[in-house]
This record gives structure tokens, sequence and C-alpha cells, in this order.
């Protein structure tokens, strides 16, 4: 199962990032192929969200940019929702990793949905957290 991280769905939407851009629009046009194999996490929506409303309020992207760019992301892949477990796994990670909290968190999300492939740019590509590999798509 695969994840991918927040800042690939904002190269997908950054026009001043052009070759990141190609890049993300390369690997989620190669995951919305087999939808059934990819996750988005709900922390991940709420952070591209955050993300698209400052670009909003900036003027880099207009409101119904914001509202058109947040259903497509939805319409990609089954959204998965977290458990209060997720807190004390990440509380754990963070521990045995000394990942930061939200880093921890996103990994503890992949880890109980099952994800064993995180696209990311954030984390250190090829490092394995239990059962989760990270895969920098830019590189």
């Amino acid at each position: 199962m695969n994840a991918v991280d927040t800042n690939v769905f904002v190269y997908f939407f950054d026009h001043e990032e052009p070759t990141k851009q190609t890049q993300a629009t390369e690997l989620l046009d190669r995951l919305v192929q087999r939808p059934t194999e990819t996750v988005l996490l709900w922390q991940v929506a709420a952070e591209l969200l955050s993300c698209l409303r400052r670009w909003d309020a900036t003027g880099k992207r207009s409101s119904a940019d914001v509202v058109s760019d947040i259903h497509d992301v939805l319409a990609m892949f089954p959204l998965v929702f977290p458990t209060k477990d997720v807190i004390l796994r990440a509380l754990d990670l963070h521990s045995r990793y000394s990942l930061s909290h939200w880093d921890s968190m996103l990994v503890a999300a992949c880890i109980e949905a099952r994800v064993d492939t995180l696209h990311s740019e954030d984390l250190d590509e090829g490092t394995r957290y239990d059962s989760l590999e990270i895969v920098n798509p830019f590189r």
C-alpha cells in the first residue's frame, strides 16, 4: 500500500516549481492508475488544504481553485482517518526514531493504515520505520 506526503501534492499544484511539479504529476498519475493500492491520509489532506488556503490568502491561488484542487485530491484515493491509537504509536515512534511530532504522527498513520511505502521528500529516502519505507519521488 502507498501513501503520498503533503509535499508531493503541494508540488503537483505549484507552477513555480516546474521540475518538481512534473515529477509529482508523473507519480500521482502512476498511482491513480491503481487507486486501490494508495490511500490519502487525513493528516495529509488537512495539511494540503491549509497550504492551499495560505496560497489563496496571498493571491497565489483563487478560492475557487482551492475548492477545485481539494476536490481533485479527495477523488484520487480513498481517504483514511486515524484512530486514537495513532497518537500512542506516534509517541513510541518519536522516542525510538527521534522523529519530529508531525513526522511521527504521519508515520504512525501510515503504519496504522498498512501503508508500506510513503512517497515524501521530507523524510530520508530508504529509511524504514518499522514496516514503512520512505521513497523520495524527487531524486
